[in-house]
């Protein structure tokens, strides 16, 4: 089964003079994309891949002549997992400046932003999209709302990457999750950054999960795990660099009484957190699903906001004597306020009406949920 990608026209994002930068989580399916679209490119284009040793002595060079006979004839370079090349910034940058009408194609782990190799060369010169787990706006491509909301049980649990929703059945569905968070979900984190380990990693990431849609104590978190809280902030930091984690903070504008400083972490994908608590049971008999739902509805707007680009501050909103509100979009000019329940629906607090009567109010359950996310 083949699932349509948002992005799936690649040429519409292409811009003279510019890099066309994609970047997300390992295994999103950022080579597919790239692939797909060069089978139906009628540009003379050369593809490379940052692993070849070739390719990143000649990019990481910095030498024009070398750099202008290696895209010598091409009219669109495009160099998959560019992160491991050094330096590639400063060549791609060489190429624009030196070459505007080159078309340039550059995708990447979440290690480009980690290394900073791509940001500062490419200030001004690069187009940037960043590709997710399968959105729910890609699978209605597929399927209609009643279908859509079938699966909903299923996504919940085991998410959307894509070798994931393609698996044949429960076990390798898994099984490739399983791989995920221990072969692949820290890399970036272990490649670039001084990290003993991967356990300590790992232990952080499971007391998140086990705390997901509450509000998180660094401090806490940290002397569980017999480490600094200054660490433990750095690894969260690094987390929701690499796209594992996702940092929702408090929203306060008028009462005293308001909760700011502390944040909510979310996973991006439902199936990678239950695959660090190692629970991938049905949700009829899980005693998470309104953590799972809360999850599920933050990822999906997430996703949602960057392919529309859809522009808001987010937040979450409490008070000290535990008035609260799952998620509020800050967005024109406006707050929109929304509660999340798995059925039936809920109030807004009186003092958050006092506070912002201006503000709209929804509660978003399993019957209503595809207007939030689609």
């Amino acid at each position: 089964m083949k699932i349509p990608r948002f992005y799936g026209d690649l040429g519409a994002y292409i811009k003279q003079g510019k890099v066309l930068v994609i970047y997300g989580p390992r295994r999103v399916g950022k080579t597919t994309l790239l692939n797909d679209f060069l089978s139906g490119c009628k540009l003379k284009y050369r593809m490379d891949s940052g692993d070849n040793i070739k390719v990143q002595e000649t990019l990481s060079s910095q030498d024009f002549d070398r750099l202008k006979e290696y895209v010598a004839d091409f009219e669109l370079i495009a160099i998959d997992e560019a992160q491991k090349v050094p330096q590639v910034g400063q060549g791609l940058k060489i190429l624009v400046d030196q070459m505007p009408n080159l078309q340039i194609i550059a995708t990447g782990s979440s290690s480009f932003e980690l290394s900073g190799q791509i940001g500062e060369p490419l200030t001004g010169r690069k187009n940037t999209l960043i590709l997710y787990p399968i959105a729910n706006l890609e699978l209605r491509s597929l399927y209609n709302p009643y279908e859509l909301k079938e699966k909903l049980r299923e996504l919940m649990v085991f998410g959307t990457y894509p070798n994931v929703m393609t698996a044949p059945d429960k076990i390798q569905k898994q099984k490739i999750l399983e791989e995920l968070t221990h072969s692949y979900l820290l890399k970036d984190i272990l490649e670039i950054e001084r990290v003993k380990g991967s356990k300590i990693l790992l232990d952080l990431l499971r007391l998140i999960a086990f705390q997901v849609g509450s509000e998180v104590s660094i401090s806490e978190l940290a002397s569980r795990i017999g480490i600094d809280a200054k660490t433990a902030g750095r690894y969260l930091d690094l987390f929701e660099k690499s796209f594992v984690l996702y940092n929702l903070r408090g929203f306060s504008r008028n009462l005293r009484k308001e909760i700011t400083k502390k944040s909510k972490y979310y996973f991006y994908d439902n199936g990678i957190r239950n695959a660090i608590i190692s629970n991938f049971n049905d949700i009829e008999i899980r005693n998470d699903t309104g953590q799972l739902w809360e999850n599920f509805l933050i990822s999906e707007r997430l996703k949602k906001a960057s392919y529309r680009s859809i522009f808001s501050n987010k937040y979450f909103w409490r008070t000290w004597d535990q008035k609260e509100i799952d998620y509020i979009e800050e967005r024109e000019g406006k707050l929109f306020a929304y509660e999340f329940k798995w059925s039936g629906k809920s109030k807004p607090p009186k003092e958050f009406l006092g506070a912002y009567p201006n503000a709209e109010f929804k509660t978003i359950n399993k019957e209503n949920y595809l207007d939030f996310i689609l």
